[in-house]
């Protein structure tokens, strides 16, 4: 059983006839005028995705629903909730649909079922309302239901997405695991010209490496915590590097997110140059 649970859930990922709908859904989507307000959406004030903790307003409203379509006397409640619900599906949808936008096209996939299971959950819930506005309470419910299930279905598909697909987590965070403490040596300040992107690798994970105009040399973790970007194939400027993948931006200088759709910093390395021109560096916390 746990088994065809989990072939179905991946299956959504393999399907390749999506990808002649994904294409001009993701154009429309990152066409949007959003400005400042994507970063918002995609949650970097917050350091982590915002969709996750806007869906939780609108399937606990549903699922209380649930619990009082079935408590005698509770008619008024439930439609308030299940409209609550409604509403508060608006804005956690929007934060989805743009992090939708920047994934990998297996993630796409699942993602674009996950959202019409919970498009198709939205329209049960408010033709749900309807009826219960009206007095058919019993149909109501029975909307609400199914309502219920469909979201259900598309809360599953999107954990799937988040944890066993990886659309969300900050690919970044293994990286002080898998390296030791104290200084490792990384070449010699003649190897980093002024201003390029140089990678490096030191053990399992690569690093970028730019030596500024000023002869400070900067380094970060080599993989964009968003969705695993080579950061050395990035453009540098302004005292920056942009992602190639999906255009997240990090500030060399501590690797701080200056823009998404990453919402996790790149890990930060210390310097030291010895008088011989030999370059080593530190990750605070490793090991």
């Amino acid at each position: 059983m746990s088994a065809a649970l989990v072939k179905w859930l991946d299956a959504p990922g393999r399907w390749e006839q999506l990808d002649a709908v994904i294409g001009p859904v993701q154009r429309v989507v990152r066409g949007l005028p959003l400005g400042r307000f994507r970063d918002v959406l995609h949650g970097l004030p917050i350091g982590h995705p915002l969709h996750p903790a806007l869906v939780q307003l609108p399937m606990g409203a549903w699922l209380s629903a649930a619990v009082l379509d079935v408590v005698p006397g509770t008619r008024r409640s439930a439609r308030l909730l299940v409209g609550v619900g409604v509403l508060s599906a608006v804005p956690a949808a929007w934060a989805g649909w743009v992090d939708w936008a920047e994934q990998h096209e297996d993630q796409m996939r699942t993602g674009l079922v996950h959202a019409a299971s919970i498009a198709l959950a939205i329209g049960l819930y408010s033709r749900s309302w309807v009826h219960r506005g009206r007095g058919s309470t019993t149909r109501g419910k029975l909307l609400g239901f199914a309502g219920l299930t469909a979201a259900g279905a598309g809360a599953m598909l999107g954990g799937h997405l988040a944890f066993r697909q990886g659309a969300g987590p900050n690919k970044a965070e293994p990286v002080p695991h898998l390296l030791e403490e104290g200084w490792h040596p990384v070449g010699r300040v003649e190897d980093f010209p002024v201003g390029e992107a140089v990678r490096r690798e030191l053990g399992e994970v690569p690093l970028l490496v730019v030596r500024q105009a000023g002869g400070e040399i900067l380094v970060l973790a080599g993989r964009c915590s968003h969705q695993s970007g080579p950061l050395t194939d990035g453009t540098i400027a302004d005292g920056c590097v942009t992602c190639p993948w999906h255009g997240s931006v990090f500030r060399l200088a501590d690797g701080a997110n200056v823009a998404g759709p990453a919402t996790a910093p790149q890990p930060s390395f210390r310097v030291r140059v010895e008088g011989d021109g030999s370059v080593y560096v530190r990750l605070p916390g490793a090991g």
